[in-house]
């Protein structure tokens, strides 16, 4: 062991199950059902799972080049400073701070508590309640998840390496198993050809104060506005992708396994989500038809709780379905947080370094782990937990990992210009379309969001605003 230095010991299987490990929480068993909601059309839905399958692909293979060029702890935030400069790079660390990756953490322990209620139902009681806080026995227990995983992680590199090992199979074989038994047991019923009877046929689902549903028609710029918009969902489900460029510093020939881990993970764990949309739509209806608005109080569209996994389980296996989804994305949830506990610390120890964060947050310990910045992500991540807001913080979090990344990926035509004669062991795939692909999408996207939904990707963007007084107050005292 080499004292106060990060030690290279993951391999290319250790970074791709980190990659698959960190994007596949609790969304893959949630978001269909708002999704159905909000365009109410199985055809426009298996596009939009596509279609972010493709562009979190292009990003991840966009990445290669600068993980190639640049295999250094801190990872995007490395990438953004070299690119940008120093003030750029503080704010997507201050972004990644305040909310992408503490804000995710905080949803994902939540979601990992909420689904440890269907095993205790006390868990959903409430033990404090004032007129500006609620605390349940839940949101405790979503916050000793993440102390119990910064307490591992901080144990050494090992601990993390082997847990995200254990979980990452164990759900990556669960959704197989899901995706398998689903197929073949819907496909065997008219489900499957009724939802895609209409499969083009779009609307929006919306419940009344009286408590009938009305259905809305989307067609032409409408239908476009109802697609950008609920695209976040199945984004949020595939982000945090990028997680495997922060810890660069520990992983064995970095240059050459990042970027295949990369594409590798970001592949997998595509084909999965897409294969686990037709198997929700082989095993249930998608709710209500287009020309009723009687709800059937079943389906993808009013799953109890958005709980479509569950749903889904409950055809395969009965009334013990609910019993294994739960305990399926318990399992999901706390080895997505491993992976996001495992790597976040990473970025805010390159950020120390450069003395844009906390001065704690740098140092090593006897593990040659930094193990102070680990706990500093965990103890901001454990009062976003109190709340609770996973539905909002879904979308501004997500819009501002965005943001940043049509920045990272718009610096690989920067540094190109800037740095031609650079060695740069792997190359963007298809540059200059791909990449410029990407940030036409993804830019679309995001306009598209503050267009139809103004207060959260606003709130997203203020979050990133906010770093700007806060980096001239942390830089007042360098030599100008």
């Amino acid at each position: 062991m080499e004292n106060g230095k990060l030690i290279k010991s993951l391999g290319l299987l250790d970074a791709t199950l980190l990659v698959a490990g960190s994007m596949i929480g609790s969304g893959i068993f949630i978001v269909a059902a708002p999704m159905m909601r909000d365009i109410g059309a199985s055809g426009w839905m298996i596009v939009l799972w596509v279609l972010t399958g493709l562009i979190t692909i292009f990003a991840a293979l966009s990445y290669g080049e600068l993980a190639g060029m640049m295999p250094n702890a801190g990872g995007q935030y490395v990438y953004i400073q070299r690119a940008y400069g120093k003030m750029m790079s503080f704010l997507y660390g201050w972004t990644v701070f305040t909310v992408i990756q503490t804000g995710v953490i905080a949803a994902v322990a939540v979601a990992f508590a909420k689904y440890a209620g269907v095993f205790f139902p006390e868990l959903n009681q409430l033990i404090l309640e004032t007129s500006y806080i609620s605390i349940s026995c839940g949101q405790l227990v979503a916050i000793g998840s993440i102390i119990v995983l910064t307490f591992l992680n901080s144990r050494g590199v090992q601990n993390g390496k082997v847990l995200q090992m254990i979980f990452t199979s164990a759900k990556l074989f669960a959704l197989f198993a899901l995706i398998i038994l689903g197929l073949a047991i819907g496909l065997k019923t008219d489900v499957f050809s009724q939802n895609f009877e209409h499969m083009w046929d779009a609307y929006k689902t919306v419940k009344l104060p009286s408590g009938e549903w009305d259905i809305i028609p989307l067609s032409g710029f409408a239908l476009m506005g109802a697609l950008g918009a609920t695209i976040i969902n199945s984004l949020f489900s595939s982000d945090a992708w990028n997680n495997v460029t922060f810890i660069a510093g520990e992983i064995k020939d970095p240059k050459k396994n990042i970027p295949k881990s990369l594409f590798f993970g970001t592949t997998i764990v595509t084909v999965i989500y897409i294969l686990a949309n037709l198997a929700y739509l082989a095993l249930l209806p998608k709710g209500v038809s287009a020309d009723s608005t009687d709800a059937l109080g079943q389906g993808i569209m009013f799953a109890t709780d958005d709980r479509v996994g569950a749903g889904a389980a409950s055809i395969i296996f009965g009334s013990a379905g609910i019993i294994i989804m739960a305990a399926l994305i318990m399992v999901s949830t706390f080895g997505c947080n491993n992976g996001l506990i495992l790597a976040g610390s990473r970025l805010f120890y390159a950020m120390s370094t450069d003395g844009l964060f906390f001065k704690k947050a740098k140092k090593l310990n006897r593990f040659n782990v930094p193990s102070s910045a680990m706990w500093i992500q965990g103890i901001w991540a454990s009062l976003l937990c109190l709340s609770g807001k996973y539905g909002d913080l879904l979308v501004y979090s997500t819009f501002a990992s965005l943001l940043f990344y049509i920045l990272t990926i718009f610096g690989i035509f920067i540094l190109r210009k800037k740095e031609p004669d650079t060695e740069r062991p792997y190359k963007a795939f298809g540059y200059p379309y791909i990449p410029a692909l990407y940030i036409l999408v993804t830019l679309a996207i995001c306009v598209d969001l503050l267009v139809y939904d103004l207060r959260n990707a606003g709130m997203g963007l203020l979050i990133v605003l906010l770093g700007i007084p806060i980096y001239f107050l942390a830089t007042r005292h360098e030599p100008k």
